[in-house]
């Protein structure tokens, strides 16, 4: 143990008391290192908070049992910090990746940002990712000092570069970023604090990664079986599912369905957590990386799966896109939700002062993007209970979403 509980950390760990520090210079805390702080800043932030009443996946329900974006959080949370532990990473710093990654997000899930994203055509688009650095750097204000949260630069480095890199070696963007470029929150921002946008991020931001993998991974499949968008037979589709399942009637004959399922899902979180693990001593081995700037410059992921537990990954997602996420009925849902955020943003961008009065701009005097970007700033914020009350307040009909 170190200082302010700290665990021991490898060589190649991100370490606190040599962070690149903040953007606006800060007192050290004697009781909490600067991860640490990061953390509960991020835990008692109002865009942490929102994540509880924020979609996971739509799926066709009622009842309280589903993942929420909250939820998925704290179970990413709790599987970065396993892996960073065992690898002996910085494991506050892995925990406040995983909780703050999802701090961008829409209401409705991936729908509400892809419909937001359309909306933003012509102003820049909507990444969730921007969007999460826009709020720990500008959209939260809450200090006396500054805007944001003021988190270090490995914390903003990790969330930024939650994906992997955003740019090649001579800066052109590339992945998900080639056709469209790097989004303008970043890039503004790293013009003021550079991120080394081509360069992986620290182990502990790769941790955070892998976990939110394994996290939706092994929870897509508890929701789509709860919400019966698929059978525990259906996932024999996949070898991976299939050996598990069997080594479950093995063991255990004539387990009830709810067990069956619970023990099948603690066992894909195991067999992905276990592999990762094992799979990341082998590469930090063959790196034998000095510090953490190592791991960064190190031209691969080092945090990663084998080569065949990467294929069970991609396997199961493989099985998860037709048969829960384009499911008819997600797929219904998602419709209607769509439309729920395009009308929200076409009546807010043509009259502004329909939002709440912080939120507001005058129309006549400001240029339209700067308006529009506003306007996504504030549906982006919106629970899915608070986007479906502002369509009722402002259309006669809105759906259900059920």
């Amino acid at each position: 143990m170190q200082a302010h509980g700290e665990r021991w950390r490898a060589p190649y760990a991100c370490d606190p008391a040599a962070s690149r520090g903040r953007l606006i210079r800060e007192e050290t805390s004697p009781t909490r290192s600067e991860f640490q702080r990061d953390r509960d800043r991020i835990i008692h932030s109002s865009a942490f908070r929102r994540l509880k009443h924020k979609t996971q996946v739509f799926v066709y329900h009622e009842g309280d049992h589903y993942r929420t974006r909250l939820t998925h959080s704290i179970e990413v949370s709790q599987i970065a910090r396993a892996i960073a532990r065992s690898l002996g990473l910085d494991e506050d710093l892995a925990e406040a990746l995983a909780l703050s990654h999802d701090l961008g997000h829409t209401p409705f899930g991936h729908t509400g940002e892809d419909a937001l994203d359309a909306c933003m055509e012509g102003f820049g688009g909507f990444d969730h990712n921007a969007q999460a650095l826009r709020i720990v750097t500008r959209l939260e204000r809450r200090y006396a000092t500054f805007d944001g949260l003021n988190l270090t630069w490995e914390t903003l480095e990790g969330l930024v570069k939650h994906n992997g890199p955003l740019v090649d070696a001579d800066g052109r963007p590339f992945g998900r970023y080639g056709e469209r470029g790097v989004p303008g929150a970043i890039t503004e921002y790293n013009e003021r604090d550079d991120l080394w946008l081509a360069t992986h991020a620290g182990g502990e931001a790769q941790a955070a990664a892998i976990a939110d993998d394994i996290a939706y991974d092994a929870h897509d499949i508890d929701d789509g079986l709860r919400a019966e968008l698929f059978a525990l037979d259906d996932l024999r589709a996949v070898p991976f599912l299939a050996e598990l399942l069997d080594d479950i009637a093995r063991r255990y004959p004539g387990l009830e369905r709810p067990r069956v399922i619970h023990e099948l899902v603690r066992r894909v979180i195991t067999r992905f957590v276990e592999d990762v693990i094992a799979e990341s001593g082998r590469r930090l081995a063959r790196l034998a990386p000095a510090d953490a700037d190592a791991i960064r410059r190190a031209g691969l992921q080092v945090v990663a799966f084998s080569p065949a537990m990467a294929a069970a990954d991609e396997a199961i997602k493989g099985f998860l896109y037709p048969n829960m996420y384009r499911h008819q009925r997600v797929m219904r849902v998602r419709r209607e939700a769509e439309a729920v955020v395009r009308d929200l943003f076409g009546k807010f961008v043509r009259e502004p002062q329909l939002m709440p009065e912080e939120w507001r701009l005058d129309r006549a005097r400001e240029e339209e993007p700067r308006v529009a970007r506003r306007v996504a700033d504030y549906i982006a914020g919106m629970t899915d209970g608070y986007a479906l009350q502002e369509h009722r307040r402002l259309f006669d009909a809105t759906p259900e979403l059920r």
